[in-house]
């Protein structure tokens, strides 16, 4: 099958085109707050006609409209913490290890920090849905009406790519993201349909439909895409970047990545830069002994590259 025969089966799998845009309407929704070295702000876009949301900005203090810097998008875990989203990388809570937004934003980016649907500011938790219930109440909903959560998750990310090439502050040419578990899945799910992000880095997840199967894992609702498993794997979604620079991440011992299945789809994402003639532009790490996490070495390789084909 040609890249543009699976790119088409893909989308239609996903739940179709993309609908036109809407206004942003962007607006700041607070004074900012001045952190240690960078300054917090907080916007709110509409995703949707009917659907405004809010994210976290970090601008670096050096930044200004006269002085851009180069955007990074950072995509939030899931973990079971549905209270958690845009707050955790944006260094408010959570898990230190995850405050990558913060640790962007100190290395000179303009970073923002979104809620995927279901968390934090975008959950609807009521008497009868908790914060697992809501998620699979949306999964569901979106399959019923011939598309996926998936396909959800990529048009909010695209609108945040949106909010952040808009900004005077932001190099446009110069964007990136970057993910952790389900981020990561976000990761190498937005990128295919957003070339605007030239520089991507997925850290702990590529999970294949076969391992999922084997290992009966109960995985991110993200993960899950109608038909694709009769034409292709979640290696062959990440592959559809190309040629644009990719780096992934992964822990040997990571039971929701099982690594045997990691190698040979890192195999597959390589051989299809190899073909395009840009084997250079992918990079993949597996760390021996580690599991589900950002070690210290994921981090130090994540900011080589954004540091190689972003800059500062």
């Amino acid at each position: 099958m040609t890249d543009a025969a699976f790119r088409e089966r893909l989308l239609k799998s996903l739940g179709g085109p993309w609908p036109t845009p809407c206004e942003l309407e962007l607006e700041t929704a607070a004074a900012p707050i001045q952190k240690d070295g960078y300054r917090l702000e907080t916007v709110t876009y509409n995703v949707e006609p009917d659907e405004r949301v809010a994210s976290y900005v970090l601008v670096p203090d050096e930044v200004t409209v006269d002085q851009p810097a180069p955007g990074i998008a950072v995509w939030h875990q899931h973990a079971g913490q549905w209270h958690l989203g845009k707050s955790e990388p944006a260094g408010i809570e959570g898990d230190p290890m995850h405050h990558t937004g913060v640790a962007l934003a100190q290395e000179g980016y303009v970073v923002i920090c979104p809620d995927a649907l279901c968390f934090e500011d975008r959950r609807r938790a009521t008497e009868k849905l908790d914060g697992r219930g809501y998620e699979r109440f949306e999964f569901l909903r979106y399959v019923v009406n011939g598309k996926c959560l998936a396909w959800k998750h990529i048009l909010d990310m695209r609108r945040a790519i949106d909010c952040l090439v808009s900004r005077p502050d932001v190099r446009g040419n110069q964007v990136g993201c970057y993910g952790h578990s389900m981020g990561s899945t976000h990761t190498w799910l937005v990128g295919p349909w957003d070339e605007r992000i030239c520089c991507l880095v997925a850290n702990c997840c590529l999970p294949t439909y076969e391992a999922i199967h084997r290992e009966h894992m109960l995985h991110c609702f993200a993960n899950f895409i109608p038909g694709l498993a009769d034409f292709g794997d979640t290696p062959d979604v990440a592959a559809l970047i190309a040629p644009r620079a990719l780096h992934m991440n992964f822990g040997e011992n990571d039971g929701g990545s099982p690594i045997d299945d990691v190698r040979r789809g890192v195999e597959a994402i390589a051989g299809q830069y190899a073909a395009m003639g840009v084997p250079g532009q992918f990079s993949s790490y597996i760390e021996e002994g580690s599991g589900h996490v950002l070690s210290p070495e994921m981090w130090r390789r994540t900011k080589e590259w954004f540091a190689q084909h972003l800059g500062s």
